[in-house]
């Protein structure tokens, strides 16, 4: 199982927990397991079946956008990190 980091905005649909377990091979395999469990995640951070532009997921520290995207495999022991952008001025 990978240890998810859940953002603040998504921590309402996750009983307000900070990191999960999820299982999952691929990136693609952990967002649907996520939504699985917690119902209304998926549609926050995909549309069309990619990521939102305003949404990055990061493995390890990784940008998978530059690794194999949602693709991506993922281990156990690896750390994945949803992250929604932030506008600021």
């Amino acid at each position: 199982m990978a240890n998810i980091k859940i953002p603040t905005p998504l921590r309402n649909l996750t009983d307000n927990l900070t990191s999960v377990e999820i299982d999952g091979n691929k990136v693609f395999e952990i967002i649907d397991n996520l939504e699985s469990k917690f119902p209304g995640v998926k549609s926050k951070i995909m549309t069309d079946g990619e990521l939102k532009h305003f949404v990055n997921i990061y493995i390890n520290g990784e940008d998978i956008r530059y690794l194999n995207s949602l693709s991506t495999d993922v281990n156990k022991t690896d750390e994945i990190s949803i992250v929604p952008a932030v506008a600021g001025g």
